[in-house]
């Protein structure tokens, strides 16, 4: 994302909390001073670039800041900070907030990925549109610092063919052939289909992308075998999706898939505990 646009959406979350003045700091003395964040729970970081940017806009010094990506402990320093303490006070929330959010999914999604790639070291995992709305880039970056990838960040990046929109064309074919008609060559097609026979009709239509939503991974395995045996295979990238958490991504990923789409990476991953203090 853009910096600028980026700042724009820090100062809405300031705003939003900010309303018409924080009535406390207001008669707390306006120090210049020192702060820490620490982080209260082991896993990845993620949110630091978003938090210094934060910082940055209301002239709070990073003495020092550790990187997205690293694997943080608890009561580990992740911030050293300079400032007056009324502007310190007007961002805490918020950068905790993107932080504990953002470091929450890098973690979920890091032991999503570790576990996959365990039975499939070449497996993709992926997150998907259940996201909290305005807040989408930052879990879908959280997601790629965690290993994983964004999948499509909105509507407009990729054609995704749904059962609802399929409701509308008389059969699969249809629907592949109208989307080749109407989409750009630069954005790739996929397709969501819950059977097998449905699946290998997809291939033979040239879809680009066959989501198998809610197959059993016995049937996943035994679509794959089909498509290779057909010559189908190598022309179509195969996703997974649906009710696949930690206690079953090892066998849906050793099915032969190149992709595993988990919606709980953004909407159900429990946040990390952070805390800012001002040094006396």
């Amino acid at each position: 994302m853009h910096r600028k646009i980026l700042e724009k959406k820090l100062i809405d979350m300031i705003e939003e909390d900010l309303g018409s003045g924080d009535v406390t700091s207001a008669f707390v003395p306006n120090k210049k001073v020192e702060a820490e964040i620490i982080a209260l729970e082991p896993g990845i970081l993620a949110g630091a670039y978003e938090a210094g940017v934060l910082f940055d806009l209301f002239n709070i010094e990073i003495l020092n800041s550790a990187e997205d990506g690293t694997e943080i402990t608890q009561e580990k320093q992740v911030f050293s900070l300079s400032g007056y303490s009324r502007d310190i006070l007007c961002v805490e929330r918020t950068a905790l907030n993107i932080l504990s959010r953002m470091s929450g999914i890098a973690t979920l999604a890091g032991e999503f990925v570790e576990k996959a790639r365990e039975a499939n070291p070449a497996i993709t995992v992926a997150a998907t549109r259940k996201t909290t709305p305005q807040f989408r880039y930052f879990e879908k970056k959280a997601v790629q610092i965690g290993g994983g990838d964004p999948h499509r960040f909105g509507l407009y990046d990729a054609v995704l063919i749904k059962d609802n929109h399929l409701k509308l064309f008389n059969n699969i074919t249809d629907a592949l052939n109208a989307a080749k008609r109407k989409t750009s060559f630069t954005q790739k097609i996929e397709i969501e289909v819950d059977n097998m026979e449905d699946a290998i009709l997809a291939a033979k239509n040239n879809a680009d992308v066959i989501m198998l939503d809610n197959m059993p991974a016995k049937e996943i395995k035994k679509l794959v075998s089909v498509l290779d045996e057909s010559n189908l295979r190598k022309s179509v990238l195969l996703e997974a999706s649906g009710g696949i958490n930690l206690g079953n991504i090892q066998t849906y990923a050793g099915t032969g898939v190149d992709v595993i789409s988990i919606g709980m990476l953004t909407h159900s991953a429990k946040s990390l505990d952070f805390t800012l203090e001002i040094k006396k």
